[in-house]
Formats: structure tokens, C-alpha cells, sequence
């Protein structure tokens, strides 16, 4: 059985684990940190390698690399999960660490490689910290999560945090060309069309693996063909639901998009802002979590410079509640447009927050009598609702002015 025909056969490993590179130089992309002079070959070079956390999003190759570093040092590989393993099987594996290591003596390390670490609870993590901190085994961890917000800050200090981005377009036409010509791929015996090629780098959003596995189904979808046009590539991406955008509303590609999504209407940036608000609707990001967003910049960043921006944005929110989606991206176009256009003040916001330091300082100072209602005979005579009428904030209160306005409201 030839290698094309190997490719259909139900029980052959997939494209993307045939491709897997087997050593350093056949790697593809991230040369900041794995070119000549990148932390991962100067680690290598020293002979002392640390304890590392490789970060990125899926498809860049975490577990690959983890891997090849493990034979470049000569060291015994073990794998875990931490959907399914915790603080026995590390036990148990620092326990067979030491013994390779004849009890801390010359001889063969262990790097253990934890796949989605970020899983792992408080007291899985604390596990990890002695045996990290002594070197019985070299930690590689792995996330797609912000380390910042997912790793314990006790042990993510004792890692070296590896950032992976997503491929290039560069890097995923050599990845494409290496699946077209390698034996382990097709042995050149299938050809593209430019047409073709373009929409399977397009569509694969810096994931190699998804752009392996799109190739494949082409392929196999059509087991007798050798050369494949755009429309085959369609056919297969329609079959699938078309092209699946990389995110998670729990992940931090999330917290990006709505990052990004605040900061161009912040700039003023009405293309930035209807931009980013397409990619979360087409993710499927929740559109009443956009449309509260929009409420809160509304008052915390437009506020008394242009009144009626709050207004739109409530507007838009019941806009989504009336006639929901796929109608309300226009409602909730309409508002983003309008507040990056507004001109901005964000005196609203910084007055309630001066406010709100000054009671957490002074606490519940006496409220003026002025301001107190005399409802009876003997609260009049306590002089409730008498005193200066300009003093209507307690004595005591070291601020008195939380209200700054930077701009002018708008009157048109």
C-alpha cells in the first residue's frame, strides 16, 4: 500500500502526528524564542534548562515542543493531563524521578510535561512547588489560559514563561508545503490550486493543526483525486459549518476581543470598534454581554460630553431584547458607532470613585442637619433641616469636589 493510499485507510494516524517534527530544525515559526540565539536554544546549549510554561493558543505545536526538548537533553518524557491526573500520579512520579536519578545522584532527569496546567486546582499546583523547586524533574507546563489569572502565582515564580503566538501565514504555507511534499504527507503526489492554497492558510487561523486536518478531509473527501481546486476546499468547510474562529467566552482570547472592542471606541475609532464587535458576534459571544459593556463605557467614558450616548446604548440593549439576533447587529452597530464618535469625559466615573475613597476613609460622617427632614416636634427642636445651605457634604471629609468636567455636554 502506497503512501496516498495509507492516507485513507480508517486506522492511519492523522496528518498532523505524521508531520509532528521529530527534532528542533524541522520546527516551523516562533523564532523570537526557538531561532539560533532564543531562550529555548540557549537553555539547550547551557546544558541547564529551567522549569518552563509554555503559553499560547492550540495548534502552535505546546505539546510538540515539549517533546522535542525532552530528547535534546536526553531526558525521560512522561506526559500528563490535568483533566485526569492530580496529586497521587505527581507523587508517583516524582517518586520514579528520584529513583532514575539514582536519589539525586548522576544519572537520567525527567521532564514532566503537564498539558492544560491551568486546570489544575490551588492544592494540585502547591504539589508541584517542592519538587519544581529541588529539580527532581523538569516542569514543562502548558496553557492556552492568561498564566497571570489561571497559575498560582507561587509557582508560576518559578517558572520561565514561554510565549507561542499563533502562526504566520509564512510559517503555515512552509507547514502546508512540508504536508504536500514530505513522505509522511503526500509525497507529492497531490497538487493545489493558488485558489486553494490561499483558503487553506486563510481559513486555518494560525492553527497548523487545523490547517492539516482541512487538507485531510479535502483529501479524503474525494480519495481519488490528485489535484484539488477552492471549490473542494469549500465543499469541506461547508460540511463542517465554515471557518470556526478561535475563541472561548472563558478564555483569553474573550477578554481580548472585548478589550479591544472598549479601547477603539475609547480612541475614537468607529472601523476598530465595529470591527472587533463583528469578530465577537461571529465567535458567538453573548450579545447582551456587549450590549452592558456598551452601558458601562457609556457613562464611565463618555458621560455629561455627551449625555445621550447612554441613552443609545440602553436603547441598543432593548433593541436586542425586542428583536434579538441576527437584526440587533445593527442596533448594537449603531450605538458602537455613536459612542466612538462621542466626544469623551471620563469626569462621571472619577467623580464616584474619589467619592467612594473618601467614605471608605472618613466612613459615615453625621449627615448636615440642612439636609435632614424635621418630620417631628422634637426633631425641629434639634435643629433637623436648619444650617448653611451651601454645606451639604459632612464636616469632617478632606475632598469636597469629586466632579471635574474635562468637556462640554453636548447641546445639539
Amino acid at each position: 500500500m502506497d503512501l496516498f493510499e495509507s492516507a485513507k485507510a480508517p486506522d492511519t494516524e492523522p496528518l498532523a502526528h505524521r508531520l509532528r517534527p521529530t527534532r528542533l530544525d524541522e520546527w516551523v515559526g516562533h523564532e523570537r524564542v526557538l531561532g539560533e540565539q532564543g531562550a529555548v536554544r540557549l537553555w539547550l546549549k547551557s546544558g541547564k534548562f529551567p522549569s518552563i510554561l509554555l503559553w499560547g493558543p492550540p495548534g502552535v505545536g505546546k505539546t510538540t515542543l515539549a517533546i522535542l526538548i525532552a530528547e535534546a537533553l536526553g531526558e525521560a518524557f512522561i506526559q500528563l493531563s490535568a483533566v485526569s491526573s492530580g496529586i497521587k500520579e505527581i507523587k508517583e512520579i516524582k517518586d520514579a524521578a528520584e529513583r532514575a536519578r539514582g536519589f539525586r545522584q548522576l544519572g537520567r532527569k525527567t521532564v514532566l510535561f503537564f498539558d492544560e496546567i491551568h486546570r489544575l486546582n490551588k492544592s494540585q499546583q502547591d504539589s508541584l512547588l517542592p519538587h519544581v523547586e529541588s529539580g527532581v524533574f523538569t516542569l514543562i507546563g502548558a496553557t492556552t489560559e492568561n498564566p497571570s489569572f489561571e497559575v498560582n502565582s507561587a509557582l508560576l515564580s518559578r517558572l520561565r514563561v514561554i510565549r507561542l503566538e499563533r502562526l504566520t501565514r509564512s510559517d503555515l504555507e512552509r507547514v502546508l508545503d512540508r504536508a504536500l511534499h514530505d513522505e509522511r504527507g503526500f509525497g507529492g503526489r497531490i497538487g493545489i490550486d493558488p485558489e486553494a492554497r490561499e483558503l487553506l492558510v486563510s481559513q486555518s487561523e494560525g492553527d497548523a493543526r487545523r490547517l492539516l486536518t482541512l487538507l485531510e478531509s479535502v483529501v479524503l473527501l474525494h480519495p481519488e483525486a490528485e489535484h484539488f481546486s477552492a471549490e473542494r476546499v469549500r465543499e469541506v468547510m461547508e460540511g463542517s459549518g465554515g471557518r470556526i474562529l478561535p475563541y472561548d467566552k472563558a478564555s483569553d482570547e474573550h477578554h481580548n476581543a472585548i478589550s479591544a472592542f472598549i479601547k477603539s471606541m475609547r480612541a475614537s475609532d468607529p472601523d476598530a470598534a465595529v470591527y472587533y464587535l463583528a469578530r465577537m458576534l461571529e465567535s458567538g459571544e453573548d450579545p447582551m454581554f456587549i450590549a452592558r459593556r456598551m452601558i458601562i463605557f457609556a457613562s464611565e467614558d463618555v458621560g455629561n460630553a455627551e449625555p445621550r450616548g447612554l441613552l443609545m446604548a440602553v436603547a441598543a440593549k432593548e433593541a436586542l431584547e425586542t428583536v434579538g439576533l441576527p437584526e440587533a447587529r445593527i442596533n448594537l452597530a449603531h450605538a458602537a458607532i455613536t459612542l466612538a464618535l462621542a466626544r469623551k469625559d471620563r469626569a462621571v466615573y472619577d467623580a464616584i470613585e474619589a467619592a467612594i475613597r473618601e467614605v471608605r476613609e472618613t466612613g459615615a460622617l453625621p449627615v448636615p442637619m440642612i439636609l435632614r427632614n424635621a418630620v417631628t416636634p422634637l426633631m425641629k427642636r434639634e435643629g433637623y433641616g436648619k444650617g448653611d445651605p451651601a454645606r451639604l457634604i459632612p464636616e469632617g471629609v478632606k475632598e469636597r469636589v469629586y466632579f471635574r468636567p474635562r468637556g462640554k455636554p453636548d447641546t445639539q
